[in-house]
């Protein structure tokens, strides 16, 4: 009999954690859901016009899943999956200034919810509202950092849309005046950007895509990493998941060619660690998290990148411009 209670308890184990792995698997499917969401929102923009029809449901699929898996092969914040996002609407016809400044816009969109995150749930804990172990540098330190990082990007917001303007006012008759003009794009296509995110915000209606796409984005991730801590019988504080989450998530800043492959793991492993969640749990759950909000979306995203080739060569004739390999061809015809 003890056998066989021992025998019981171990299916049931395997058929609890098999039914978590498949809840964690439709939370990333959600998560999917949210960015393209969150994509049509702000870069598709609001504009009756050839580029917001050319970035339809179909076309925003596909930047986005080739977007993740190129961020998998350059984790340094997204590099891979920014740079393939900015050469689809180019090629989409949306023009240099604007791509850059909805690309900024959905970055600041998209962080703003993860650095309110660990400011709100940082204070939320540290004050005992929510359950859990709350060290300092597992909640003011984050927290502090997160709302510097909000005041500073509300000041960029202020630097005046005729910057460019008044630089050129002052540097006239000067002879490396050009150069400081060009500069002062960099800082005016930075402010319009935050200005455009703030914009969702404060008209929620009217960003209510953009807004609710960046918050399920990062909520279904919580989800797929609250999976994988039930599938090892995990049982994390909501406010310790939520902001080790966050807290372990900003390793994905650290360059790396292979994708953050060790850095997020080391990174989630440490939060938790500094929370007090015994390492038994922690080790397996983060590695099951990696495996399906990390390794889960390459294939499809493979798949996603091929179809937008296609789509954009599509785009390509529409506008009357040849193929790529076409006009590689031409210039070497020519030269």
């Amino acid at each position: 009999s003890i056998r066989r209670s021992a025998r019981v308890s171990m299916w049931w184990k395997c058929w609890m954690a098999s039914c978590s792995a498949l809840i964690a698997i439709g939370f990333n499917v959600l998560a999917f859901g949210a960015y393209v969401a969150l994509f049509r929102g702000v870069l598709g923009g609001t504009r009756d016009d050839e580029v917001h029809r050319r970035l339809d449901l179909r076309a925003s699929y596909q930047i986005t899943m080739a977007g993740l898996a190129a961020t998998r092969i350059f984790s340094a914040a997204g590099a891979g999956g920014l740079v393939l996002t900015y050469w689809a609407l180019r090629k989409a016809g949306m023009p240099r200034r604007r791509a850059a400044c909805r690309m900024v816009a959905f970055l600041v969109l998209t962080y703003m919810v993860y650095t309110a995150a660990l400011v709100i749930f940082g204070v939320l804990l540290r004050t005992g509202v929510l359950p859990g172990t709350s060290p300092l540098a597992g909640t003011v330190v984050p927290a502090a950092i997160s709302g510097g990082l909000i005041v500073l990007f509300l000041m960029i917001a202020l630097i005046p849309q005729d910057f460019e303007r008044r630089i050129q006012h002052y540097v006239a008759g000067y002879r490396r005046g050009r150069y400081l003009r060009r500069i002062a794009k960099g800082p005016v296509t930075l402010a319009t950007g935050v200005r455009t995110a703030l914009a969702y915000v404060r008209h929620p209606r009217r960003g209510l895509l953009a807004i609710g796409g960046a918050i399920g984005f990062w909520a279904a991730n919580i989800g797929v990493l609250w999976a994988s801590f039930e599938a090892f019988g995990g049982d994390v504080p909501f406010g310790v998941l939520v902001q080790g989450f966050f807290l372990g998530m900003a390793a994905n800043l650290i360059p790396s060619p292979a994708g953050g492959v060790g850095a997020v793991d080391a990174g989630m492993i440490g939060a938790f660690a500094i929370f007090g969640i015994d390492d038994s749990i922690v080790f397996p759950a983060v590695l099951t998290y990696r495996v399906i909000a990390f390794w889960l979306p390459i294939p499809p995203g493979i798949v996603a990148f091929l179809q937008l080739r296609g789509t954009v060569t599509a785009w390509e004739r529409e506008r009357g411009q040849p193929p790529a390999a076409s006009r590689a061809t031409l210039q070497k015809v020519k030269s």
